[in-house]
């Protein structure tokens, strides 16, 4: 590799040329960039789609930065095994306590300052903007990515491992949410965002949905752009705007209206 560090607090310069993966694990730590550790079966599915966008430049600037442990390297024998069959019969594998606790034990060993260990879980709490919020604020985040029937219960427990889910739904591994909790976090951190706004005025800021967004053509389809958003009346568009949110969130999300409601109440 060619890149060489910076010396300023902490950021690299990285080749427009290097792959997705040579931003990740092979790379000199970054000092003061915040950090997600993924512990998983599939370190290749990362950055995925992490490594595109606004994400993937603030990965290549070192804004941010993605450390990868790979389970099979702590599997058991000349087969690497790192599963085996549920205490007491039923269908399906468990992930190992043996296997997790070396590949736990490796990532935090690097892990600095607040870091949480999170595993990925049906069962957990879901995930919110809050959460993401409270994770941006941190130093990073380290996050098990579980497969089969789940991991032995007795790593959650040894560990304090918390336990967080994408939502009421059950997806194959841990690797598809890790990718959506780090994304909604890395947009968050200082310097991600080309407009420090959008993260202001978005879904869930404020415990309110968004209102609609318009742009050119003024007319389409015989549907014209609301007058007051055409107007240059800053007032009248906040306004606008901030009914419409709350419109939206009382009729899609009662749930979301109640709680809001209640927040403004107090």
């Amino acid at each position: 590799m060619t890149d060489t560090p910076s010396r300023a607090i902490g950021r690299k310069s990285i080749s427009a040329t290097l792959k997705p993966r040579e931003l990740m694990t092979d790379t000199p730590l970054l000092a003061g960039a915040w950090t997600a550790q993924i512990i998983t079966l599939f370190p290749q599915a990362f950055p995925g789609a992490l490594g595109e966008s606004l994400t993937g430049r603030a990965l290549q600037d070192g804004l941010w930065q993605l450390q990868t442990y790979d389970l099979r390297a702590h599997g058991i024998g000349k087969h690497r095994n790192v599963d085996d069959t549920p205490a007491g019969g039923g269908a399906g594998m468990v992930l190992r306590a043996d296997v997790l606790e070396a590949a736990i034990l490796e990532a935090r060993s690097t892990a600095k300052g607040i870091m949480p260990l999170v595993y990925l879980s049906p069962r957990g709490r879901r995930f919110d903007q809050t959460m993401a919020r409270n994770w941006a604020r941190m130093d990073g985040v380290t996050l098990l990515c579980g497969r089969f029937e789940g991991v032995d219960e007795r790593v959650i427990d040894h560990f304090g491992i918390t336990e967080v889910s994408l939502g009421d739904f059950v997806l194959t591994g841990g690797e598809i949410a890790a990718q959506a909790m780090i994304d909604a976090t890395v947009r968050l951190l200082p310097g991600v965002l080309g407009n420090a706004e959008s993260a202001v005025e978005e879904s869930h800021s404020g415990g309110l949905l968004e209102h609609p967004q318009y742009t050119k053509p003024a007319l389409w389809q015989g549907r014209p752009i609301p007058e007051v958003l055409m107007s240059g009346n800053h007032a009248k568009i906040a306004a606008w705007r901030r009914a419409m949110s709350e419109q939206i969130t009382a009729q899609r999300r009662p749930d979301l209206w109640a709680a809001y409601k209640a927040k403004d109440a107090t």
